[in-house]
């Protein structure tokens, strides 16, 4: 289904879709609830002729009998609730599995610009406490709705055989219920909705404070990160009092209503006794179902509530999954092939807020195999320009272009294989240092993964670690050094083998040396390659051909090493300021 689809169709239509995979299971469910409803049906009216018939008339054999089989119908009923509580949360987890696969894949499809507006923490919770909601609706919910509507109207055509007049009032009685049910449901729905927006924030709160522990500790923060916590678990404390409010009311007037039911049966019953229009017999089998309905009425209740939570978690998924990516392939979008690697910018402008532009009618060209240096000052547009064109982000007017072809007319995964880029800030996923690696070539066997790893320089620290190429990394990358977590990263471009290189400040954060040591593994990875290489350090850009200095979001100088310090502009400025002078000769 598309994001169109899930902005339009009806919620509980797309919740019933992902049932449609697994409807044996569903069915098996609500089988196995069915009959269930039956045993329980069945058990008054067994009684009824027990009391009317077996033991006036002495059929003991008969009556024990009956009694054996009750047992046995009560034996395989608890075979049946096995059923019903393993298989039945077997298709809800199964259920929530399917959704959740379908929410993280449009999650990966969504832009730069949508995780820049939302927080992780967020994201996680419609991912995981949302969706287990939705699970236990997709068990519960037809469940409880199906017994409780079998065992309610079954009860009523039988007691309307017994004695009509009583089973009128009875029937009377219900419906008021079922009217108080449907009117608190919808207030219970928006408290729920209103309480996972709220318990998103403790969510988001304790993703963030357990992210940046270790800047927490290097600035002896706790306190003031526990105060942050306090806020946002003070926020969760009252988040679902709404919700319990509700629930509440809802669950006082159930019981009232069960207390009424009893006692108006036992009101008319007895009543119609002294009429001489109902004996004590259809009485107590009145009472009895009276007392039957008490479990339905509780499972409608549970169904008001887990309907009430499941729909409010249903409707930020499909809030989600209705969202369009802001950068989508053009129908018409072409493939890559042969990538040579020429770039050209267009009078390029962009802003990430509409009053607030970045880059202002920018224009470059970068011939295939070439090495450009990016620099100027902090803000002035250098990372921006770079994100454009892997399209992260699209210009606002203006294009780009690789190989002559519109940025936006080519599919984005093919667009993304041919770009390799390396920043400042690397991130490793918790697993081994192969997997890190062979993460730049899924299917890459050992060997090309060794290969790069020689190649990126950082073969022999590998060797050197107790596990090798099986070494755990850490949680993005936490147990290795700056410099190992960066030459694993060019280890994985070496693997990957783009035609186009980006460097966006890939060595800002590390001493001289290391810096030094990487510096040759970029060189040869920038060897037949078209490479941007955006820097602070101009001891890093020492292999560009050409040096673009880009201030307030445009092009002010453009030129080799040798050009620019006889420009005497902002160049040869922060090449005196960096004192690089021996570096350059």
């Amino acid at each position: 289904m598309t994001a169109r689809d899930f902005r339009e169709k009806k919620p509980l239509i797309l919740f019933l879709h992902y049932f449609r995979p697994h409807l044996g299971l569903f069915v098996l469910d609500i089988s196995c609830a069915l009959l269930i409803a039956l045993v329980d049906l069945a058990f008054p009216l067994v009684s009824r002729r027990a009391m009317y018939q077996w033991l006036p008339e002495k059929q003991y054999s008969v009556f024990f009998l009956v009694m054996a089989l009750a047992v046995a119908a009560y034996v395989i009923r608890s075979g049946l609730y096995f059923v019903v509580a393993y298989w039945g949360h077997t298709f809800g987890i199964r259920v929530e599995a399917d959704i959740r696969r379908d929410l993280y894949a449009h999650v990966q499809e969504l832009g730069f610009d949508f995780f820049d507006r939302n927080r992780t923490g967020v994201l996680m919770s419609r991912m995981t406490t949302d969706l287990f909601e939705l699970t236990e609706l997709a068990h519960h919910g037809p469940e409880d709705l199906f017994i409780s509507l079998v065992t309610i109207i079954g009860a009523l055509i039988i007691l309307f055989r017994v004695q009509w007049r009583l089973a009128l009032v009875v029937t009377v009685i219900i419906p008021i219920f079922l009217v108080f049910l449907m009117q608190r449901r919808r207030a219970m729905s928006n408290a729920s909705r209103a309480a996972k927006q709220k318990t998103g924030v403790i969510n988001a709160e304790i993703e963030s404070g357990l992210s940046g522990i270790r800047t927490t500790k290097a600035f002896a923060s706790e306190a003031e990160q526990q105060q942050r916590f306090d806020r946002a678990n003070e926020v969760f404390k009252t988040a679902k009092r709404g919700f319990h409010r509700e629930m509440g009311l809802f669950l006082s007037v159930m019981e009232l209503f069960i207390s009424l039911l009893s006692v108006t049966v036992i009101a008319v019953g007895g009543w119609l006794i002294m009429d001489g229009r109902m004996n004590y017999i259809d009485l107590i089998t009145f009472s009895l179902y009276v007392t039957t309905f008490v479990n339905p009425i509780r499972k409608l209740a549970n169904f008001a509530e887990l309907f009430s939570s499941g729909f409010a978690g249903l409707q930020r998924f499909t809030e989600l999954m209705g969202t369009e990516p802001t950068i989508q392939d053009a129908p018409d979008a072409v493939a890559m092939e042969n990538v040579a690697g020429r770039i050209t910018a267009e009078d390029v402008s962009f802003s990430y807020k509409e009053d607030t532009e970045v880059l202002h009618h920018v224009s470059l060209a970068v011939a295939s195999g070439e090495t450009v240096a990016v620099v100027g000052p902090s803000g002035g547009g250098k990372s921006t320009m770079c994100q454009l064109i892997p399209r992260f982000y699209d210009v606002d007017s203006g294009s780009i272009a690789i190989d002559g072809v519109d940025v936006r007319k080519l599919r984005q995964h093919d667009l993304r294989r041919s770009i390799g880029i390396v920043q400042q800030d690397v991130f490793l996923f918790a697993d081994t240092i192969r997997e890190n690696i062979r993460f730049g070539k899924p299917g890459a066997t050992d060997e090309e993964v060794a290969q790069a790893a020689r190649r990126a320089e950082i073969y022999d620290d590998i060797m050197a670690m107790p596990d090798g190429f099986d070494t755990y990394v850490g949680e993005r990358g936490t147990l290795l050094s700056g410099g190992q977590k960066q030459r694993v990263a060019i280890a994985r471009i070496f693997l990957k083998n783009p035609p186009i290189l980006i460097l966006d400040e890939a060595t800002s954060a590390l001493d001289s040396v290391t810096e030094s040591r990487i510096q040759s593994a970029f060189d040869e990875l920038a060897v037949g390659r078209t490479t941007l290489i955006i820097a602070h350090r101009l001891s890093t850009i020492r292999a560009a051909h050409r040096i673009i200095v880009i201030q307030d979001g445009r092009i002010t100088e453009e030129g080799t090493h040798a050009q620019l310090l006889a420009q005497n502009g902002a160049y040869a400025t922060l090449y005196r300021t960096q004192n690089v002078g021996e570096m350059y000769g």
